[in-house]
């Protein structure tokens, strides 16, 4: 017989149980520890390269027209590279690069973007306006925000000296995204090249300051820069060689950036303005009522805030379509989950997000898209993931439909569940705590919709 005793009490057990008791709390201790370990490696690799991060989130941007592609990226490396030869200070350099990335992030629809690209509206200040109060939201951005306010506003108009940071700063924006609209994609470039130094030089004095085309001058003397500004292997050149090719951020960063991103991508549409914002809650609350890790709830909460981001490369046409999407268009619209993967997986370090991310349209039977995952492929955060996105969905208003009611979502969700399509226990978790899920995601959302309405009140 073995004896079990503390302070307060003293239990006698066969020498069997005794055994059974004491694998258990071996078992419980081992699970302790490398429940312990596993947070451990979720710290660890919620470090993740700057220039990466917004690389790769300034690519999705512009992932929706041939015409478009590069853009931000081909307009980032003109200004890296008279930044240089105007021998710019490392902040100054850094806060021009990602201003470059990031410069039409207040063009919320591709339309616009495509509009704003062939110099089609007169009036531009409006992308800018709104650039800068998405970019405000993130503290560490706001001096970037003012060089995004200000990339097209032409010499003549400024009262400053060109010596002020902030106008030179504007001016080098402004003449690397003029030059970057003024390539014709269909010519070889050093065919066209001395044109575009000519149309240039003739800004000199009015929309652009001379020293400004001075040390445009300087650089496109160099083949080398035409040839690397169109290279297929820019991504790499910027990511290598660019000035964040060393700077890692910490996940408080991350999600800033998440939740700049989550904005670009809901402002899009009236319909979609929260939907974002209330998946990320409900995933994150889901999660945290499931019993996963702090960290592992934070982690849901990014994924769920760049789950949609695919959704930058689809037309508004498509997304505010008021009717039933023809077979045409929803092949469109199910590759948004396919960029959302390729976009986030470009981000090292954060390849359980990029999953979590994208498989939320997936369904345990492989019925879903675009990867035709099975529950084995599933893990519990896209599971998550996959239940508060449709929770979210049913609640919404959309072009083609009212929000649905309780009862109404209630009965959705449990054919879902008796189909094994969404993870049952996750659905009964939601059933369970329904009224604290449903408030927390209304609280968010709510918040959300606050800024949009500032927004696009311009």
């Amino acid at each position: 017989m073995g004896i079990i005793s503390g302070q307060r009490f003293k239990v006698i057990l066969p020498d069997s149980r005794l055994n059974e008791l004491i694998s258990y709390i071996y078992a419980v201790r081992s699970a302790i520890l490398t429940a312990s370990l596993k947070r451990v490696d979720m710290k660890r690799i919620v470090s993740v390269n700057l220039g990466n991060l917004v690389l790769s989130l300034s690519d999705a941007m512009d992932l929706a027209s041939p015409l478009l592609s590069q853009h931000q990226q081909r307009t980032a490396f003109i200004v890296w590279e008279l930044g240089k030869i105007a021998k710019l200070s490392d902040e100054r350099m850094e806060n021009n690069f990602i201003a470059a990335l990031l410069h039409d992030v207040g063009a919320l629809s591709l339309e616009e973007k495509i509009a704003i690209h062939n110099s089609e509206f007169e009036y531009t200040d409006k992308h800018c306006i709104q650039g800068e109060r998405l970019l405000n939201k993130v503290p560490w951005l706001e001096g970037t925000a003012k060089i995004i306010r200000f990339h097209h506003k032409k010499w003549q108009d400024w009262n400053e000296s060109i010596e002020t940071p902030l106008v030179l700063d504007s001016q080098l924006l402004f003449l690397g995204d003029h030059i970057e609209r003024s390539i014709n994609r269909n010519q070889y470039i050093l065919h066209q090249h001395e044109d575009i130094i000519s149309k240039i030089t003739s800004l000199s004095g009015s929309s652009l300051h001379p020293q400004i085309v001075d040390l445009f001058s300087i650089a496109s003397n160099r083949e080398e820069f035409w040839l690397d500004l169109v290279s297929p292997r820019l991504y790499s050149l910027l990511l290598n060689e660019g000035p964040f090719r060393k700077t890692e951020i910490e996940f408080s960063n991350i999600t800033l950036i998440a939740e700049l991103f989550r904005n670009i991508i809901d402002f899009r549409s009236r319909f979609t303005a929260t939907h974002s914002s209330g998946v990320a809650a409900a995933a994150s609350i889901l999660s945290r009522i499931f019993g996963l890790t702090e960290m592992e709830t934070k982690l849901l909460e990014v994924a769920g805030n760049l789950h949609d981001i695919g959704k930058l490369a689809i037309p508004n046409s498509i997304l505010d379509k008021p009717g039933k999407l023809t077979k045409e268009e929803m092949a469109v619209m199910k590759s948004h989950t396919y960029y959302t993967y390729a976009v986030i997986n470009t981000i090292g370090g954060i390849k359980h997000i990029a999953e979590w991310a994208a498989y939320h349209h997936e369904r345990l039977d492989g019925s879903g898209y675009p990867f035709h995952c099975k529950a084995d492929d599933l893990s519990t955060g896209a599971r998550i993931l996959g239940v508060a996105d449709i929770f979210t969905a049913l609640a919404e208003d959309r072009p083609y439909r009212k929000g649905m009611s309780r009862e109404g979502i209630v009965q959705i969700l449990k054919q879902f569940s008796e189909g094994q399509l969404l993870d049952k226990k996750i659905i009964n978790v939601l059933f369970e705590n329904y009224d604290e899920i449903f408030s927390y995601v209304t609280e968010k959302q709510s918040v959300a919709r606050e800024f949009y309405e500032k927004q696009v009140a311009l």
